[in-house]
C-alpha cells in the first residue's frame, strides 16, 4: 500500500510532453495490479485467453506502455519484486484477507445482478499470481525491453538504478521510492491514468506529477533519513503507524526532536518497537548491483506465437504490436544519445 505522505509533500504538475524522452525505473508489480485493476469487463471478470488464463495485464504491457514508448520516445527499465523482507509480511497477510473479503463480496453482487458494485468488489479483490508476472517477463523479453529481478523490494532496486543515474525517475504511485533515496518519482505516469475508488464506485482521472526529493525535503526542512521516522511514525509496509498520528503531526514531531529515539515518551508513550529495523530497510535497502538496462532487440515470430498461438490476441492486432515496436527500435537506432541502451 505504501505510505501516505500526501499531505506533506510537494508535488509539481507536469505532462507526458515534458517528459518526452527521459527514463523510467517503473515497478513493474505495481504495474501490473493498476492493469489488473482497470482491463477488465463490465461486470469485473477479467481478460482471458481460450484456457482461462488473464491477460488483462498483457494488453496493458502491449497496447499502453509502448505508446509511451513510441509517440513518447520514453525508455523504461522494469523491476519486479524479489523475495519480501521479514516485516512485510505481516501487510501481505492483511492484504491477503482483504482480497479475500472483497472476492466474496464481488461473487454475490455479481449473482445478484448488481454490475456497478460487482466491478467495485473485483478490482479490492485484484491478486498477481506467479503465473501472470512470469507472462510479463516473456512479453517483455520478445519486445526486448529491459527487466530487473530486484533481491528484495522492487522499489527499493527502482531508486537505486536512479541514484546511479541510470534512468531520470522512479515511476510509481508510492512515495516508498522517496525513502528509498530516489533522487525523483514521477506519479501518474500513463496515457490515461485514473486512480479507482471502490469505497465510492468510479474512476478519477490523474494528471502526472514531477516530485524532486531535494527540493522536497528542503520546503519541509527535514533529511531523507527524518522523512522515513515520519514514514514510521504514520505507518509503512513495515511497521504499524502510531495511532492518531498522521503526516503534518509525526513531521511536527520529528523537526522538533530530530528523531524517534528523541521524542519523550510522555509525548510518544507507543512508538513502534521496531523503528530501527524498519529505518535501516529503508537507508540500507537490499538491491542488486549488477544488472543490465540493455534492449535486447525484436523477436518477431516469438511475439506472435505468444500474444496470438498461446493467448489468443488476433492476429492483425499483434501485427500492429510489432509494427509499433519496429518504430520503437529504428528510433532507438537513429538516435545517438540512447546508444548506451542497445
Amino acid at each position: 500500500m505504501g505510505v501516505n505522505l500526501t499531505p506533506i509533500i510537494s508535488r509539481k504538475p507536469t505532462s507526458l510532453e515534458s517528459l518526452r524522452g527521459k527514463s523510467f525505473a517503473v515497478d513493474a508489480s505495481q504495474m501490473l495490479y493498476q492493469f489488473l485493476a482497470l482491463i477488465r469487463k463490465p461486470d469485473g471478470t477479467f481478460f482471458t485467453d481460450a484456457e482461462g488464463n488473464v491477460t488483462s495485464h498483457l494488453i496493458g504491457f502491449a497496447f499502453r506502455v509502448t505508446r509511451l514508448l513510441c509517440d513518447y520516445s520514453m525508455r523504461f527499465i522494469f523491476v519486479f519484486d524479489g523475495r519480501p523482507a521479514q516485516l512485510k509480511l505481516r501487510e501481505l497477510e492483511e492484504r491477503k484477507l482483504r482480497r479475500e473479503k472483497a472476492l466474496a463480496e464481488w461473487r454475490l453482487a455479481l449473482k445478484e445482478g448488481r454490475l456497478a458494485e460487482a466491478f467495485s468488489k473485483a478490482v479490492s479483490s485484484t491478486r498477481l499470481t506467479t503465473a501472470m508476472v512470469e507472462d510479463a517477463k516473456i512479453l517483455l523479453s520478445a519486445m526486448g525491453l529491459p527487466f530487473v529481478e530486484a533481491p528484495s523490494d522492487a522499489e527499493a532496486q527502482a531508486a537505486f538504478i536512479v541514484q546511479r543515474g541510470e534512468a531520470y525517475a522512479v515511476a510509481g504511485r508510492d512515495y516508498d521510492t522517496l525513502l528509498y533515496g530516489s533522487p525523483r518519482l514521477v506519479r501518474n505516469l500513463a496515457i490515461r491514468s485514473t486512480e479507482f475508488y471502490p469505497s465510492k464506485g468510479y474512476l478519477k482521472v490523474l494528471k502526472p506529477e514531477l516530485i524532486e526529493a531535494g527540493e522536497a525535503l528542503g520546503r519541509l526542512g527535514i533529511t531523507r533519513e527524518q522523512l522515513v521516522d515520519v514514514a514510521i511514525l504514520v505507518g509503512t509496509d513495515f511497521n504499524e503507524g502510531v495511532k492518531g498520528i498522521g503526516p503534518k503531526k509525526a513531521l511536527q514531531l520529528i523537526k522538533k526532536y530530530g528523531r524517534i529515539d528523541e521524542i519523550p515518551r510522555s509525548i510518544l508513550p507507543k512508538a513502534p518497537e521496531n523503528y530501527a529495523e524498519v529505518r535501516k530497510v529503508f537507508m540500507q535497502p537490499d538491491v542488486k548491483k549488477e544488472y543490465s538496462v540493455k534492449y535486447s532487440g525484436l523477436d518477431e515470430a516469438w511475439l506472435m506465437e505468444f500474444l496470438h498461438s498461446e493467448k489468443g490476441f488476433s492476429r492483425d492486432r499483434v501485427t500492429r504490436l510489432i509494427e509499433r515496436m519496429r518504430r520503437f527500435y529504428r528510433s532507438v537506432a537513429e538516435d545517438t544519445t540512447l546508444r548506451k541502451w542497445v
